[in-house]
């Protein structure tokens, strides 16, 4: 939202500003014509972490079905990218061949792509189209594992900056080395001045505690800590603690799924949590029910130590049918807040997320083959991201989230809802019905300006809370005048 020439106008001027200084080259006109082409395109989210951070559970997770299992390859460069298709197909880009249709293995839960044969460090990427709801409005990038080389580069994250629009950072802890991978993306004037694009994930959670039932409060309450971090809350929007592998199981619970666990459920605490101590002991143990061996390693591939002492307790303590287990894993896997936080913050914000993209190339292109006129035009970028409200609302929404401005509860709840943390659509920003009429939307804006200018003008508040009332000022500003234009 903004007042004055909308940040996607402005992005889309530079763009053919930056064409017409490129003009004779073809290479650059091609990369910025690409940019133009992106614009219109779903929003690309990159899942990106360190090894065995879990990035394709999660990845699955979101989408509800095992789609991710790439075999048989080193993917120690391979970008996979899952895109909406009418039908579920893969296509493999190398570096030395053309693109090639690859065959797919269909299961009950989802699929499996089959790359014997390749060698090593010969695949760039892999599409593969799946027909769900999910990728409607995202594509969703599995990315190699993040490092950092021998000079202090990361590459995987170079070429994240350059591809995705958005990121979800995947970490243990948000240890050091995270951390440093993270700050390569506020190595430019975009990045320093919009470092909105990246929700951080604690990933893993169930095992955090040693597995413990808590261990999931446990997460949460690291997860504030990590938003309270200043250099945490200067890199991402939002941290959010997540088992991949706790909601994947509750998304595709079977029936014959909940069946086995009912069925140790039935069996007395005191002599089933002995079994339940190590994979090892519930596997090849003596279990004081008959259960196939292979269907007890599928179901802790499936859910875990952590998950199957969680599931069985659950069924004691009254999920008594597969439908309540599964909502109940889901809830408390974490996967609906990151679901929601990625709607929010990301999918919500999809055409500032795709001009920041845009802005970030042209900078690059700039900076990397710099021709007569190329400062004045990164002086444009500079002039875009110091104007660009809808950049300034997401870095709040952060801030208000650590409660570091000292706002009360109900008034960062007020400034978090005017700029757009419930939705950015008018009533959802207003706090009103989705059918109010114009009048009724005018109404309650105009009365919100006048309390939040009031704010933004009084000595006695610290300055940090007048800057974000300004904030919350030019975001009403933005909502009358989209009224004014017959918006609704």
């Amino acid at each position: 939202m903004t007042v004055g020439l909308r940040l996607d106008e402005a992005v889309w001027g530079l763009l053919n500003q930056a064409l017409q200084l490129y003009g004779d080259d073809r290479r650059a006109v091609d990369h910025l014509r690409h940019q133009l082409a992106r614009l219109e395109e779903p929003l690309r989210i990159a899942v990106v972490g360190p090894w065995r951070s879990g990035k394709s559970t999660l990845l699955n997770a979101i989408m509800g079905e095992e789609v991710a299992p790439v075999d048989g390859v080193d993917g120690s460069t391979v970008f996979t990218w899952y895109e909406d298709g009418p039908q579920p197909s893969a296509t493999a880009y190398s570096t030395s061949h053309p693109p090639q249709e690859l065959a797919i293995a269909k299961s009950a839960t989802g699929m499996r792509v089959d790359l014997v044969g390749w060698r090593a460090g010969e695949l760039r990427d892999i599409v593969v189209q799946w027909p769900t709801r999910t990728l409607r409005q995202v594509t969703l990038i599995d990315t190699p594992a993040t490092g950092l080389d021998e000079q202090g580069r990361a590459p995987v994250m170079e070429r994240v900056l350059r591809d995705a629009d958005a990121v979800l950072y995947l970490t243990r802890d948000g240890r050091e080395s995270d951390l440093r991978a993270l700050e390569t993306s506020r190595e430019s004037a975009v990045g320093q001045a919009a470092a909105v694009n990246v929700v951080m994930v604690l990933s893993r959670v169930d095992e955090t505690g040693g597995g413990r039932i808590d261990g999931l409060l446990t997460a949460r309450q690291l997860a504030r800590r990590q938003q309270r971090d200043p250099r945490v809350n200067a890199l991402c929007v939002q941290v959010v603690p997540c088992s991949g592998l706790l909601g994947l199981a509750g998304r595709i619970l079977s029936e014959s799924d909940y069946a086995v666990l009912a069925g140790l459920a039935r069996v007395a605490r005191p002599e089933l949590d002995p079994h339940l101590l190590s994979a090892d002991r519930f596997v090849r143990g003596e279990l004081p029910i008959r259960l196939d061996p292979g269907v007890r390693a599928a179901l802790l591939d499936r859910l875990g130590l952590f998950g199957l002492r969680l599931a069985t307790t659950l069924v004691r303590t009254g999920c008594d049918s597969r439908a309540k287990l599964s909502a109940e894993l889901i809830r408390r896997s974490g996967l609906t807040e990151l679901r929601e936080s990625m709607a929010r913050s990301l999918i919500d914000r999809r055409d500032t997320l795709k001009a920041r993209s845009a802005l970030a190339a042209v900078e690059a292109l700039l900076r990397a083959e710099p021709v007569r006129g190329a400062d004045e035009l990164l002086g444009r970028v500079e002039q875009i991201l110091a104007g660009a409200h809808e950049f300034r609302e997401l870095r709040l929404l952060a801030t208000l989230r650590t409660n570091r401005l000292g706002f009360d509860t109900e008034l960062a709840a007020e400034a978090q809802r005017l700029v757009g943390g419930d939705g950015v659509g008018l009533a959802a920003r207003l706090g009103v019905e989705h059918d109010a009429t114009v009048q009724r939307l005018w109404e309650v804006a105009a009365e919100a300006q006048w309390r939040w200018r009031k704010r933004a003008e009084d000595p006695l508040l610290r300055l940090g809370q007048r800057r974000g009332a300004q904030v919350v000022v030019r975001s009403c500003e933005g909502m009358i005048a989209e009224l004014a234009e017959g918006g609704r």
